[in-house]
């Protein structure tokens, strides 16, 4: 029964445009269908001979190794080499077993030679096996309670459970009571208030945001992302620098240098002052083609500077 249909495709082989008279045509003529099934054929072939030629070559090692092996298990001294093949180990290892005691050997015009009971007597009486302490357990060496933890930020101790959880805080048993790494916890509620080395002494609440600016929080929360507020979090509250919020709103007339004047007060070059404005988080604003530092800020930190 002969088909009505006319569907344009193209042919998996040439890429010509063709006329098919069934949706499951894929071949513009018998040649190029031929064509088709002869390199199918092919692949497979080659496919199946790249997966032989593994095999053959891991049985061809396992052959190797076993001969080897044949040919040092019953002998009374071995070399350097064959001692590393017997350990599964490089030579660079067995020379450092023999500069450090733990192996001994005899040499001989310029030749080491190593007992086979020597390497036996290895395994003959081992110490326990010992994991070898990572560089940031070798660190930790204080530690909080949870009643220091909650007394000191203010928190909740489930809370601390979920904080610690989230962040890979280290933590260790004793007598059935969880401590916690005192720096893993200062670092993570340094990061979370941020500016921690600003002296500031006055704070708004979201709340007080809120009812003062007539903002929501959504517009809250951009706006202090946007001007870079400083900010604490005493549990789950958050507080925002009074002086920062008002001045960015434009209710406080700040005080800035120009560069040129900061760099004459405080004696510095151009590049170093950028690196205390970046290091030090220092306000600054842009007017023209010119930068203006906060100078509250900038005094403050070399007045900070001069005490210490």
């Amino acid at each position: 029964m002969s088909s009505n249909l006319e569907i344009q495709k193209k042919c998996e082989w040439c890429n010509r445009l063709f006329i098919a008279k069934t949706t499951t045509t894929r071949y513009c003529s018998i040649s190029c269908n031929s064509k088709a099934y002869k390199q199918a054929k092919k692949d497979e072939r080659g496919k199946k001979y790249a997966l032989n030629a593994i095999g053959y070559r891991t049985m061809h090692r396992i052959e190797q190794i076993s001969e080897k092996y044949e040919v040092i298990k019953n002998k009374e001294f071995l070399t350097v080499s064959e001692t590393a093949f017997l350990l599964s180990v490089g030579r660079t290892t067995i020379y450092r077993y023999l500069h450090s005691g733990i192996l001994s050997a005899f040499q001989t015009n310029g030749k080491t030679f190593i007992r086979r009971e020597d390497i036996d007597a290895l395994f003959d009486d081992p110490e326990p096996y010992r994991a070898r302490p990572t560089k940031e357990q070798k660190l930790m060496t204080d530690f909080y309670t949870i009643s220091e933890i909650k007394d000191k930020f203010n928190v909740k101790e489930s809370w601390i459970y979920k904080v610690a959880r989230e962040n890979n805080i280290p933590k260790t048993l004793s007598r059935g009571k969880s401590y916690f790494s005192k720096k893993h916890i200062d670092r993570y509620f340094e990061s979370k208030n941020g500016h921690s080395s600003l002296d500031i002494e006055s704070w708004y609440s979201v709340e007080q945001l809120q009812e003062k600016y007539k903002l929501t929080k959504a517009a809250i929360y951009s706006f202090v992302s946007e001007n870079n507020i400083p900010k604490k979090k005493e549990g789950r509250n958050v507080f925002y620098s009074q002086t920062h919020f008002d001045t960015a709103k434009g209710y406080v007339k700040p005080e800035y240098y120009s560069v040129d004047e900061a760099m004459q007060k405080y004696d510095l070059t151009r590049d170093a002052l950028y690196h205390y404005i970046k290091y030090h988080n220092i306000p600054k604003i842009k007017e023209g083609r010119y930068i203006k530092i906060s100078k509250p800020e900038l005094d403050k930190l070399f007045e900070m500077q001069i005490i210490e």
